[in-house]
């Protein structure tokens, strides 16, 4: 009887492991599943911003240092897309937003760009592109958090100890990049 007693003791505590091992795996999936989704966005609006430039190049006296900026945000930004650092994508995300926003506040001054049928597409593209980043960053780093605070829980905490669940970062931006860029207000007026 005692070692039936201590056998369904032993399962028990081998299926409670593995329930807890089970659940890690399935934060650690959907933290990627949600890092995943904010590439996706990162690459559509990286595939939009040439565009974007181009209509403006259209337009000789358009501050080129500005389109620079951009240039530069935006190669900043897929280096970092591609090796997965969020720490370096959310400083290189800050400085994109920052020149865009600088970029969509130069072209108030240019009536026959903000005219330009194209320019007003890439224009409300990219701002829809700017809002879907800001709600997916908002559940990466709400699933971040809920597999952060996992890991740190007893008894997950020996789980994830002795199988290498690692915490992961939030993606940050730096308070003076934090202003969004709300593209259709700046043409609002």
């Amino acid at each position: 009887m005692a070692a039936w007693i201590f056998w369904g003791v032993v399962l028990a505590v081998l299926a409670y492991g593995i329930m807890l091992y089970n659940g890690l795996v399935v934060l650690k999936h959907a933290v990627a599943r949600a890092w995943a989704n904010i590439d996706v966005l990162l690459k559509q609006r990286h595939d939009e911003l040439p565009k974007l430039i181009e209509v403006c190049r259209q337009y000789r006296d358009f501050e080129s240092s500005t389109l620079e900026r951009v240039i530069a945000a935006r190669n900043g930004l897929a280096s970092a897309r591609e090796h997965g650092d969020v720490h370096t994508l959310g400083r290189a995300e800050g400085e994109l937003r920052a020149g865009i926003g600088q970029l969509f506040a130069v072209a108030e001054s240019y009536p026959e760009l903000r005219a330009n049928e194209q320019f007003i597409q890439l224009q409300q593209r990219i701002s829809e592109l700017e809002d879907a980043i800001s709600d997916r960053r908002e559940l990466y780093n709400e699933t971040v958090n809920i597999n952060n605070a996992r890991i740190e829980q007893f008894p997950a905490f020996f789980i994830a100890r002795l199988c290498a669940f690692e915490e992961k970062p939030l993606l940050r931006f730096a308070a003076a990049e934090k202003a969004d860029v709300n593209v259709a207000a700046l043409f609002a007026r």
